[in-house]
């Protein structure tokens, strides 16, 4: 299917682009971090004869850039909704990867009424807690200080299964080189929105919508049992455990994950 990349802007977002392919009710991929819309690359070939999937390069990463100097989750689910306002669809499944996650749940949390289901794909609800804001302020101290490089390049690996380390360097490379490509007053901003995003977990509690939860039994960014103790909050939860995978199943367990994206999205747009 042809897929459409598309270009909006405002005084604060000078370029707001977004990738638009396939047919169907609506699909939104977030990326997570220091990742572009493209980290979604091998799952919509599955997904897009299914779904109109809207895949955003968030303010700051891609092709999409910001005015500044400061980024919250709730300016990245802003521009969703003016994505989502262009396009004229009224309300999608929102399926969000690690940070993009996080502005899903902004997504959720300020228009409830746009999302017919939530998907967090190695993400959550919950606030930094004091340690995870330390190590994240002190990551942000390196970048402010040329790091980025070594940050970047000792970060990315850590994402992924021991297992899948070993057994394929060149995708975790190729990775780290994306990742790379990243300005680092951009990855700054993505860090601070991060640590200033408050609790969700009310979100989750009263959502209207289903939650699906895709977890990597070795995830160390973000632990299995944070996501299941996290998974029990939502009236509905469809809850996908992955043995040997880390926090990249789009990558790990690709076709694992493709067809639970799939599964879950019929389900959010037919209720």
């Amino acid at each position: 299917m042809k897929t459409q990349r598309k270009y909006a802007g405002t005084e604060r977002y000078p370029v707001i682009a977004w990738q638009r392919t396939g047919s169907g009710p609506a699909f939104v991929l977030l990326h997570g971090f220091p990742e572009n819309g493209d980290l979604w690359s091998g799952i919509v070939p599955a997904l897009a004869p299914h779904f109109t999937l809207i895949i955003p390069d968030l303010p700051g990463a891609g092709e999409s850039t910001y005015a500044g100097p400061h980024l919250t989750m709730e300016d990245m689910a802003a521009q969703v909704a003016e994505i989502l306002r262009l396009e004229e669809i009224p309300e999608a499944v929102i399926a969000g990867h690690s940070m993009g996650g996080y502005t899903a749940m902004a997504f959720a949390d300020r228009y409830p009424g746009k999302v017919t289901g939530l998907a967090l794909v190695h993400s959550g609800a919950h606030a930094d807690d004091e340690q995870k804001k330390e190590t994240r302020s002190k990551s942000i101290a390196l970048l402010r200080k040329g790091g980025k490089d070594a940050f970047v390049r000792q970060m990315i690996p850590g994402l992924f299964s021991a297992g899948y380390r070993a057994a394929h360097p060149g995708v975790v490379a190729r990775q780290t080189e994306r990742g790379l490509q990243l300005d680092a007053g951009a990855m700054i901003a993505f860090y601070e929105a991060m640590m200033s995003r408050p609790d969700r977990t009310e979100v989750l509690r009263r959502a209207a919508f289903p939650v699906q939860w895709i977890i990597g039994r070795e995830d160390t960014t973000t632990p299995a049992a944070q996501a299941l103790q996290q998974a029990a909050m939502p009236d509905v939860s469809f809850i996908a455990l992955y043995e040997d995978c880390g926090h990249m199943s789009m990558f790990e367990q690709p076709a694992q994950l493709a067809g639970d994206l799939l599964e879950f999205g019929r389900y959010g747009n037919n209720r």
